[in-house]
């Protein structure tokens, strides 16, 4: 049985493929939990280079993108919009079914 440490390095290496981070991203926004799917778009930014990467690419500021993505986030729809652009993905809007 592996060691529960090894779940990280193993999660981020899956994140690196944009199908696997589309369903995982996904998956956390679907649960309804901010800090779940900003912990989830974090995970996402580690896996394709890190946070100061992603600031790069975004022309965010790298301080502002770990107070975003921190436990007491609350990017605006602006800024998370540009996040996803960096990383590659994109909000949509669906009818819910039920």
């Amino acid at each position: 049985m592996r060691a529960s440490s090894e779940y990280r390095p193993l999660l981020l290496e899956s994140l690196k493929n944009p199908k696997e981070a589309e369903a995982y991203l996904c998956a956390a926004l679907e649960q309804g939990d901010r800090k779940m799917f900003l912990i989830a778009l974090r995970n996402v930014a580690e896996a394709r280079g890190g946070i100061g990467k992603l600031a790069a690419k975004s022309r965010l500021n790298r301080e502002s993108l770990y107070r975003m993505l921190g436990s007491r986030g609350n990017p605006s729809l602006q800024s998370l919009t540009v996040l996803l652009k960096s990383l590659g993905f994109r909000l949509s809007i669906a009818r819910d079914a039920a």
